[in-house]
């Protein structure tokens, strides 16, 4: 269940032709960079600005003026980017999104309709259509002892990515409860909940509510 497919539904991103090359999301991370400026050079030039160095801003966007942006970066249509927004660069946000106050994005992929409101860290990650992060919940990237991440699937079969920097990778419709940090190479399947004040680690399997690491439950319908 941690393929690109099983986790989002590409008719929501512009990133869609790019993604469909991977199987994992991971392999997604290193070219996100140069996906972004492709992407963004054949933008029609009657519904973004161009801001700096590779930065465009849909027209129906709403930035705030403190809000810190660096290049490459794609906004969408009706995004909103709070007051002192960070955005560090390589990332792509789609329509309909929000980047709160204090949030800090590098190298990520937003879906449409992602919500990132406030005093969240989303590094070397990729957030399906709906995600939601509630507020100061992280991704964290990098490990204590700075090797490779490694991806643990649901059945507990690991993945390596050969990567140092791997946040986390959410389905669409997940959402992710106050405070909690998603440590490097989670995985949160299409759907499913994570308590707040939660540490994280391995794959949560859609439509499941992660309370903590002995209580994972199925959703009843």
């Amino acid at each position: 269940m941690y393929t690109i497919g099983q986790l989002f539904d590409l008719e929501h991103t512009q990133a869609a032709a790019y993604l469909s090359r991977f199987t994992y999301p991971h392999e997604a991370l290193k070219g996100i960079k140069d996906m972004i400026i492709e992407t963004g050079r054949g933008l029609p030039a009657d519904q973004y600005y161009v801001y700096g160095d590779d930065i465009w801003v849909h027209k129906s966007a709403r930035v705030a003026q403190s809000a810190s942006i660096t290049g490459p970066c794609i906004i969408g249509e009706n995004t909103e980017v709070r007051h002192c927004a960070f955005i560090r660069g390589s990332a792509m946000i789609g329509s309909n999104c929000v980047v709160g106050n204090s949030c800090e994005l590098k190298n990520v992929i937003l879906f449409d309709n992602v919500q990132t409101p406030h005093y969240n860290y989303v590094g070397d990650s990729i957030l399906g259509y709906r995600a939601h992060m509630g507020a100061g919940s992280i991704t964290s990237n990098v490990k204590a002892d700075k090797k490779p991440v490694v991806i643990r699937d649901e059945e507990g079969r690991l993945i390596g990515t050969g990567i140092k920097k791997v946040g986390a990778f959410l389905g669409d419709g997940a959402e992710i409860g106050c405070n909690s940090v998603l440590n490097p190479g989670t995985v949160i399947g299409r759907n499913s909940n994570v308590y707040p004040l939660s540490s994280v680690r391995g794959t949560v399997a859609e439509n499941h509510i992660y309370k903590d690491k002995d209580h994972i439950v199925e959703k009843e319908v």
